[in-house]
């Protein structure tokens, strides 16, 4: 049923709850996993030697140590896991990760970490359930 889910994640409880859920539905159905964590660009603007600059690179670093953690999870699992690290508006990144990789399933967090309001769900994933042209799983 599913040879490839996206799993893209920002370190918050519902991104981990969506990382469990990819998982197992990875090892239910013997698909590979790709974590994507997306560095939010339009914040901050690209990089260009300034104040900026430092905020993104500790941003990557961040990302790219989430996404390290979430491949041991997968590997101790027996479950193999790609990663990437992009910039950009997340919604419009995780749309294009998962044309990229012709993923069958998305699974996401019904919020992130800059969630304020209790029980509704997040932009991101509202964006990316409205905008896909594939199946969305949200936790």
């Amino acid at each position: 049923m599913y040879d490839t889910i996206l799993v893209p994640t920002d370190g918050s409880d519902p991104a981990n709850r969506a990382v469990e859920h990819a998982l197992t539905l990875a090892d239910r159905y013997d698909a590979d996993v790709h974590a994507l964590y997306c560095v939010e660009t339009h914040r901050y603007g690209e990089p260009a030697l300034s104040s900026a600059e430092i905020v993104l690179t500790r941003l990557e670093e961040q990302g790219q140590a989430m996404l390290e953690e979430l491949a041991d999870r997968a590997d101790n699992v027996g479950i193999e896991c790609e990663s990437t690290v992009c910039h950009g508006r997340p919604w419009e990144e995780v749309r294009k990760k998962a044309e990229e990789l012709d993923a069958d399933l998305v699974v996401i967090g019904f919020q992130g970490q800059s969630h304020e309001r209790t029980g509704k769900i997040g932009s991101v994933a509202e964006r990316v359930v409205r905008t896909a042209d594939r199946p969305v799983l949200t936790a």
